[in-house]
């Protein structure tokens, strides 16, 4: 059976539109390799692309994406709401069908070995992927970001898994791992406040005493005049992004602060949609199979 993964790239990038574009061309241009959805934030200045395919078609479109990220953004000149510590930032890889973790572990072990020494790269490994309890989150990785690098990296409890243990001078360094589906969520508030998205943020998230499964943070939409409450959701089973939705509503509220939309960065699996349309709606016995399109794919599929 035709195995099937999930790869969804970060790049520091998201105002050079012709820069984001030659790095989605180079998964475009693999053979066994589709582009399901690319997207560019101009005040995170962050793009996020989604690639799924065949395993090892992914793997060879990874790498030449990130080289071409190395090639054309420069950090020293970068800024931007969302933290940052690489010019490409995380490459996570997901098993989607006949795929397994342990598959997608040891393609991001590959592609991570590649970058660092085909590209000079620092390359840390990072949730299922990671050989260091303490590298297993992101965010803590990401400590410091892509100007403390350059000294963080010197401490031995910091030295990469793959390539130089110096921070390269422009692209800096990159986190490379195997998760679970990730959906990233974020909430907009009408206000410029940024102190009051930041508060929410943490009222929510999962290290500051929120849900379990959530990652936040307040970010200040300049373009729009609004603040933000960006959000990784990391298991969107245990922790739905309705109940999280509801929550940042109430907080909203009590700064007499109104939600004025939200915003899914990049896909999302049909479960979390359902299981939000079943809650506001109200509908019991919904789930994946009375989808129309869910149930045609599956027949064609013959799956």
């Amino acid at each position: 059976m035709k195995k099937v993964i999930e790869s969804v790239p970060n790049f520091s990038e998201g105002r050079r539109k012709d820069v984001v574009i030659e790095i989605v061309k180079q998964a475009e241009e693999t053979e066994n390799v589709w582009v399901f959805d690319w997207s560019m934030d101009h005040d995170h200045n962050r793009s996020v692309v989604t690639i799924v395919g065949d395993p090892e078609y992914v793997g060879e479109a990874i790498f030449k994406m990130a080289k071409k990220a190395v090639e054309l953004i420069d950090l020293r000149h970068h800024t931007g709401g969302h933290p940052r510590m690489g010019a490409v930032d995380v490459i996570p890889f997901v098993p989607i069908k006949n795929s397994t973790e342990d598959e997608c572990i040891e393609l991001s072990k590959k592609v991570g070995k590649r970058i660092g020494e085909e590209l000079q790269v620092p390359v840390y490994l990072y949730e299922k992927s990671a050989v260091n309890k303490e590298r297993s989150n992101l965010s803590e990785i990401r400590k410091g970001q892509f100007e403390g690098f350059f000294e963080k990296i010197r401490s031995p409890q910091w030295k990469p898994d793959f390539g130089p243990s110096e921070v390269h001078p422009t692209a800096g360094v990159v986190a490379v791992g195997a998760r679970e589906y990730l959906i990233a969520f974020n909430v907009n508030l009408g206000t410029q406040d940024l102190n009051v998205a930041n508060k929410i943020a943490r009222a929510v998230r999962y290290s500051s005493g929120g849900y379990r499964f959530v990652k936040a943070m307040g970010v200040d939409l300049k373009e729009k005049g609004i603040v933000q409450v960006s959000m990784n959701m990391t298991n969107y089973k245990k922790t739905p992004l309705f109940r999280v939705f509801e929550t940042i509503k109430r907080e909203a509220e009590r700064y007499g602060v109104s939600v004025v939309g939200s915003e899914i960065v990049g896909m999302i699996p049909m479960d979390a949609l359902v299981k939000t349309f079943k809650y506001y709606l109200g509908v019991d016995d919904l789930n994946d199979e009375r989808v129309i399109e869910y149930r045609l794919l599956d027949e064609i599929s013959g799956s």
